[in-house]
């Protein structure tokens, strides 16, 4: 994926595959990674967060493409996958209303100064975002688009 470019039909409701992503140049300190996808055009007054996966080592530096599945299988050891609003714990592809226009969805690594953020495999991702609010060492924001025509 390209920053400020669209996504790829993989990455779109229907199919649901978790895009790659790598990483360099952790900040020191780095002891674990938070990755998370959110739809800030969504019509709910809130967005959408799309997925949320804690807990990633601070070894790990790239996740493959699939890696949020059902399964959770292409996820090191260690990493939690959290409920997207939708409360699945897989990658959950854009799906922008028909004629709504094209939506920005933010795909960040966070890297955190702990090894684990301590929420539950439960937690929303809000609360994700709290207990990680003082741990946050360093993030890298990519933002890719969709649109559904009318």
């Amino acid at each position: 994926m390209e920053d400020g470019g669209a996504w790829a039909p993989e990455q779109l409701s229907g199919k649901d595959i978790s895009p790659q992503l790598a990483w360099t140049d952790a900040p020191d300190g780095t002891k674990s990674y938070a990755a998370t996808v959110y739809d800030a055009d969504a019509p709910t007054g809130s967005g959408f967060w799309h997925c949320a996966v804690a807990g990633i080592p601070a070894t790990v530096t790239e996740l493959p493409e699939g890696a949020g599945d059902d399964t959770g299988s292409g996820l090191p050891d260690g990493a939690c996958p959290l409920p997207s609003d939708a409360r699945v714990t897989r990658f959950l592809g854009a799906a922008p209303p028909a004629g709504h226009g094209p939506h920005r969805y933010f795909v960040v690594v966070h890297a955190l100064d702990v090894e684990s953020i301590g929420v539950p495999a439960d937690a929303t991702r809000a609360l994700l975002g709290f207990t990680m609010t003082g741990h946050i060492l360093g993030r890298a924001v990519l933002v890719a688009t969709a649109e559904t025509p009318a």
